[in-house]
């Protein structure tokens, strides 16, 4: 019998030994749990309404744990209040049901916090985010990247801790992200990147700002196996230059934004014809080029 059922039938229970109520007498939690307060009513409560209502009894502490049980989405990214960590060991040991966990620039996040959170909710989360999480380390990514089939997103912005081996299991492991951030990350070596692309050909959104590693080499796997790619953030990869970037838009004919800031080779001749379809973070240097000569020019790169 599930949790919520017998949460319920306890309470109804306790209902029916109290000779002194009467009919004319309905509280808030004699409302049937599953079908009208659980999935109606706890939708519109925060998570910080549902730890105010915690403290009120006993029958309200077991009906917010409940409705934390069903809860499907989790957002913490940037809240560092005092304590939190002590509310944060409630929510993992209560939910069982979280598709999209956004933990960003959690500062007191550690493996002992997060890892009981995944082993409860790995089957469904689809999307996670622990960008600037600086206290966990690679193992607290074992079981999203082997136990989340379902996993979508994935974004791990200055994580430093993040290894070639981790991004080696994603590899094996993970084939169907649309949406991976890897910013800031220099611990990834070129080699590693460049099989890991190979498998992503549903990637639609990528952001590989300040990562060193990322050089000619990766966009071009990234433009022949990720024909799907969007977005692209490319933003102080000092090593990628006019040749990489048009053997990436060429090869990728949906993408719509290109973010090519403090990338001193890559320049105007290979973003002017690209202006007018994809979004370019770079205004024009007003370096314009016959359309006819643009096939030459990137013989010469």
């Amino acid at each position: 019998m599930c949790s919520l059922h017998v949460e319920e039938e306890a309470h109804l229970a306790a209902m029916a030994g109290n000779r002194d109520r009467t009919l004319t007498c309905i509280e808030l939690f004699d409302i049937c749990w599953e079908d009208v307060l659980i999935p109606h009513m706890s939708i519109y409560l925060s998570l910080k309404d549902l730890f105010n209502l915690r403290c009120c009894s006993q029958t309200a502490r077991r009906f917010a744990e409940t409705a934390l049980e069903k809860r499907q989405e989790l957002h913490l990214s940037g809240n560092n209040t005092r304590n939190i960590d002590l509310g944060f060991q409630v929510v993992a040991r209560c939910c069982r049901r979280l598709e999209v966990l956004h933990l960003a620039c959690c500062k007191w996040l550690t493996d002992d916090l997060l890892l009981p959170l995944l082993t409860n909710n790995k089957h469904r989360l689809c999307a996670v985010n622990l960008n600037e999480c600086v206290n966990i380390t690679a193992l607290s990514l074992q079981p999203i990247i082997v136990e989340c089939k379902d996993l979508r997103i994935l974004k791990l912005s200055k994580c430093q801790w993040l290894t070639t081996g981790a991004v080696d299991a994603l590899t094996l492991h993970q084939s169907k992200l649309v949406e991976f951030d890897i910013s800031h990350c220099g611990a990834i070596g070129e080699r590693c990147l460049i099989i890991f692309f190979r498998k992503l050909n549903k990637l639609t959104v990528l952001s590989l700002a300040h990562t060193p590693s990322v050089t000619d080499q990766v966009l071009i796997q990234i433009g022949n196996y990720c024909r799907e790619l969007e977005h692209i953030n490319l933003m102080g990869c000092v090593a990628i230059s006019d040749y990489g970037v048009h053997a990436l838009t060429k090869s990728c004919p949906r993408l719509q934004s290109l973010m090519v800031q403090r990338c001193p080779l890559v320049t105007e001749r290979v973003l002017a014809p690209l202006r007018g379809r994809v979004h370019l973070d770079r205004p024009s240097m007003g370096y314009n080029l016959p359309a006819s000569q643009h096939h030459r020019l990137f013989l010469q790169v």
